[in-house]
């Protein structure tokens, strides 16, 4: 059994038992008052509950239930615990400001416990979806009575009745107030014992396209159905069955899944009757992925069998063409498969499908899925010449979907730019990402045929270059084998052509403080030269294996200094290099009289980012907050720097884990005074712009910037060198860029270089004479 599945079981129990705990759990809104005769005034709302019930931790979530809105307004956090003042209840009062609650039409609240269970969605007024916050997806209940301006003051909104927990009391019509008491017509106790349940009513004949309906989920959410359908796909846990005719509206899927927890006793053609439940069922741990409509606990009648299948569905094309700019474009207020790539696939899911003559824009992540487009990316925008696709601004590329292996076949580990023929299989959602589950092997049908480049920027006794590379130096945060070092020499000397200067982001600490001088051995043995290595220590004891930043620097360069950029490690925990992680390197290089100072960087991951295809839009952008400041105190250091030496040439270089439109990049690091300019611009193919690829996006995390200086004063050309992020076979996971700058004077030729061509004239003299 794979790993997803075994995440999906334990995933389904979690959620049983957080609607258990939800159902039992003791305390309520009791009594509320929003709205009077004049200005609202005394609003508050009433909390009861068992006695000794904390509720640290809790919150009062206030929604606006606008159909412009339906998000939050207002969140109360809760504390204390509640004491017995009636037959062990108690109650809890919260007073707001005039006008602090809405007034409706439809509005609401969510009480949600310290782990973040909705214990209860009311609203007043009418009733909505929530599109966000605690209560995002759940439809709230409208507690059928109101207030109005016409209410007197000092009445509000009660519930009555007897028992001893919310679902035992009724709410009533505007009453005298009743606040940290017992409401009128109120009563603690044991409730009579319910009726016995009718039996329940046989489950409604209900279409698969309506089932699904033109949403993210469906309206038949919780409720017994029955349906029929074709068996199209068979997998270890369930199956895909397909209505045989569909309604023919674009914005509906035909198709769902069945799931069966174990092989199910269907075959593919088989028509079936189906009668269970519909189920969003959440596959992954990450709250902010969206859900997978399927059938769950299902009475199963096999009708005939060898039936025709339902012909698969063409993604792309003039019929179902792929949006390729756009995941979300409103925050999922319309559905609009026309224009929104999560849209398009949730109308495709459980379908079959084909993405024609795909090409993969990705290698195999450690699940063995890999990411494509289809008809070779002829309709897809940002591809670039060596075969995967790049992102610009407001466009992360929804045209590419990852293609999932089943259990009966196969996909084929690929470098980007294979091509892999049709690929057919079924839409479904999986850990915050839609894919294509297959029902056939993925095969490479053509090799890209791309190979690692070697750079045409090569320093000479006119030209400098400098590099800058996250080599991956490190494995788990452990010192690097021998393998990888060597690896990572290959590249330097036969690839990057043996740059003046090595900026090397993600140095192990350990390797950096004593085993560097492996990698320098490395190189002289793949033919390169004698690179001296320049590291400060920048961690503080609590970050002892962490990452850091170093230098390579050649024979022919002087090394004039090398410390970090603070000039020690910062103590103040909030401070965004806290405790030395990441502290940017600054070395300062001379060579033929020039004199360089470049700030060598590796500013905070991206992780804890929202997924591009998950239920926060536009996703959120993790570490952000570090990053900003990150890029702030860096510019404030080169501000410092020039106005101490205004001729100074500066380049920051560095993994930026910012994308160059970002704020951190375009509008800090450089400042509202251009001080520094990225040179990604010298590369005209903006395609061609990217450094790393992530879930089948090529990118660029890594940059080179400089000063006025630099860009008056020197002749710049820039590759950004393609040796990893294409293939499987990696010495890391970035490629490095190369920056060569012609100098204004030839690079001087050491003496013993003179003294050596005599020598070799004479002993020529000698062999002629002999």
């Amino acid at each position: 059994m794979s790993t997803k599945l075994l995440k999906r079981g334990l995933i389904l129990a979690t959620s049983l038992s957080v609607a258990t705990q939800s159902a039992l759990a003791g305390v309520w809104v009791n009594e509320f008052h929003y709205d009077n005769s004049g200005g609202d005034v005394g609003e508050f709302f009433d909390l009861a509950g068992t006695a000794g019930t904390s509720v640290d931790g809790w919150s009062l979530v206030l929604y606006n239930g606008s159909s412009s809105q339906r998000r939050p307004y207002n969140t109360l956090n809760l504390s204390g615990t509640f004491g017995d003042q009636n037959n062990g209840f108690g109650f809890m009062t919260l007073d707001l400001p005039s006008n602090g609650i809405q007034n409706g039409a439809p509005d609401g609240f969510a009480l949600v416990d310290n782990n973040s269970n909705v214990i209860e969605f009311l609203s007043y007024e009418g009733s909505f979806t929530a599109a966000s916050g605690d209560a995002q997806g759940m439809t709230s209940v409208d507690i059928g009575v109101s207030e109005s301006s016409s209410t007197p003051i000092g009445f509000s909104l009660q519930r009555t009745g007897s028992g001893s927990q919310a679902s035992d009391f009724t709410w009533a019509s505007p009453g005298p107030e009743t606040k940290g008491a017992i409401n009128t017509g109120q009563t603690f106790g044991m409730a009579p014992p319910p009726p016995p349940p009718p039996p329940p009513p046989p489950p409604g004949n209900v279409a698969i396209y309506d089932i699904q309906g033109a949403g993210h989920r469906s309206a038949f959410e919780g409720q017994e159905v029955a349906t029929t359908g074709i068996v199209t796909g068979v997998v270890s846990n369930g199956f895909y069955v397909q209505d045989a005719v569909g309604d023919g509206n674009n914005a509906t899927s035909d198709g769902i899944f069945v799931f069966t927890g174990g092989t199910p006793n269907v075959s593919v053609a088989d028509e079936v009757s189906l009668e269970g439940e519909v189920f969003e069922f959440r596959r992954g741990s990450q709250d902010e992925g969206l859900t997978l409509t399927q059938l769950i606990n299902t009475d199963i009648t096999i009708v005939s069998s060898d039936n025709e299948l339902p012909g698969a569905i063409i993604m792309g094309g003039v019929d179902r063409p792929i949006p390729t700019e756009k995941i979300d474009s409103d925050g999922f207020m319309t559905f609009n498969p026309n224009v929104d790539g999560i849209d398009y696939y949730e109308s495709l899911e459980g379908m079959r499908v084909v993405l024609p003559d795909a090409q993969a824009v990705s290698t195999p992540n450690r699940f063995g899925e890999i990411y494509a487009v289809g008809n070779r990316g002829a309709e897809a925008t940002g591809m670039n010449a060596l075969g995967g696709i790049t992102i610009s601004e407001g466009d992360m590329n929804p045209e590419r979907i990852q293609i999932q292996s089943s259990g009966n076949f196969d996909v084929a580990e690929t470098d980007v730019g294979d091509k892999v023929g049709d690929v057919t299989g079924f839409v479904s959602y999986s850990f915050s990402d839609y894919e294509i589950v297959v029902d056939n092997d993925v095969n490479v049908m053509e090799a890209a045929g791309n190979a690692p480049e070697v750079t045409t920027l090569v320093s000479n006794k006119r030209t400098l270059t400098v590099a800058t590379y996250n080599a991956l130096l490190q494995d788990d945060f452990n010192v690097p084998g021998q393998d990888k070092i060597d690896a990572i020499a290959q590249q330097i000397v036969n690839n990057m052509q043996s740059p003046d200067v090595v900026a090397l982001q993600e140095v192990q600490t350990a390797f950096a403080n004593g085993g560097a001088q492996a990698l320098l051995d490395a190189i002289v043995e793949a033919g390169g030269p004698a690179y001296q290595f320049a590291f400060v220590d920048g961690n503080g004891p609590e970050n002892s294996t962490s990452i850091q930043t170093a230098f390579l620097y050649a024979p022919r360069v002087t090394l004039e200094g090398v410390e970090l950029m603070a000039n020690g490690i910062p103590t103040d925990p909030n401070d965004p290099f806290a405790g030395g992680q990441r502290v940017p390197l600054v070395g300062t290089f001379t060579i033929a009289g020039e004199t360089f100072t470049i700030v060598n960087n590796h500013f905070d991951s991206k992780s804890g980012s929202s997924p591009l295809f998950g239920s926060t839009q536009p996703p959120n952008d993790g570490g952000l907050a570090d990053r900003l400041a990150q890029a702030a105190l860096v510019n404030e250091f080169v501000d410092g720097f020039l106005a101490q030496d205004a001729d100074a040439n500066i380049l920051v270089v560095g993994d930026f884990n910012a994308f160059g439109f970002e704020e951190a990049l375009r509008d800090i690091l450089q400042g509202m005074d251009d001080v520094l300019t990225n040179l990604d611009f010298l590369v005209d193919d903006v395609t061609d712009r990217f450094t790393f690829n992530f879930e089948g996006n090529q990118q660029a995390l890594d940059h080179i910037f400089a000063n006025l200086n630099v860009l008056t004063n020197f002749e710049l050309a820039l590759d950004f060198l393609h040796i990893n992020t294409l293939f499987r076979d990696q010495g890391s996971d970035h490629d490095p860029i190369i920056l060569a700058l012609q100098l204004n004077n030839p690079v001087p030729v050491p003496p013993a270089f003179w003294a050596m061509l005599v020598g070799l004239a004479a002993l020529a003299r000698r062999r002629r004479a002999a």
